[in-house]
């Protein structure tokens, strides 16, 4: 039998890169998929892609920093598949810059969608699942949110506030029978690494003791891992795919 057979899978950030491959990792063993990203459009593609697995999908417009659009959607999707099990808080932006230089709109950007967003879909999915009294959060943290990276302070606040919040959560809705668990990927192979210069590559790479990049798709195999009874006594803990950038 498949691991997520039947169960219903939300997914925010699932237009493309590792959202997308999340939903189609969890409709490769069973799932049926709610699509969240802030225009339906852009998660066309991904809609048709699992379908084509044989699940079903569906598209929603969700912008995560706002309460109000987090509330209606996550309603709608228990309204139109019966239950919420697994929740992926994958959205998520950058806005680089030197922290004497960062401008407070970007620092509020950055904040508002990494962490405010994980926030406001945690506690309304969470309240479905109470009553269920079963499910699971996978929030997408960052390995720059353990270690720091010049030039990410709005980033990597935002994602070491992700790790904490997946804690906090964790130990609040454990006794209702639901888990949390945050993945810190490090370097991954995406249309933004293969435009870097050689240079920038090497160093990089150099930075990683298994010398290579990671893949959506071993993202994707952790969160599909985190999302299944195959980790059953997993809670509160964010690990770590970086090729061993990150080893505490």
């Amino acid at each position: 039998m498949a691991l997520l057979e039947g169960k219903t899978v939300l997914v925010t950030g699932a237009a493309r890169g590792i959202g997308q491959e999340i939903a189609l990792k969890m409709a490769s063993e069973g799932a049926n998929l709610a699509l969240c990203d802030v225009k339906t459009e852009w998660v066309a593609e991904t809609k048709e892609k699992v379908e084509a697995l044989g699940r079903r999908a569906e598209a929603y417009a969700v912008d995560v920093s706002d309460s109000a659009q987090v509330t209606e959607g996550v309603g709608k999707v228990k309204e139109e598949f019966g239950s919420i099990d697994v929740v992926i808080n994958n959205a998520g932006i950058t806005r680089d810059g030197l922290l004497m230089r960062m401008s407070e709109e970007d620092w509020d950007m950055v904040l508002n969608i990494n962490l405010k967003g994980t926030f406001l879909m945690t506690k309304a999915a969470a309240k479905y699942m109470m009553k269920q009294r079963s499910g699971v959060f996978v929030n997408i943290a960052s390995v720059i949110g353990l270690m720091g990276n010049p030039g990410q302070a709005n980033y990597g606040a935002s994602k070491a506030g992700v790790s904490n919040l997946t804690k906090t959560t964790a130990k609040e809705l454990a006794a209702r029978g639901i888990r949390a668990n945050a993945i810190a990927p490090g370097f991954i192979k995406t249309k933004m690494t293969d435009a870097l210069t050689e240079d920038t590559r090497n160093a990089m790479l150099a930075a990683i003791p298994m010398k290579d990049f990671g893949t959506p798709e071993d993202v994707a195999n952790v969160a599909l891992f985190l999302a299944s009874d195959l980790s059953r006594y997993v809670t509160g803990q964010t690990l770590s795919v970086c090729g061993g950038m990150v080893t505490a």
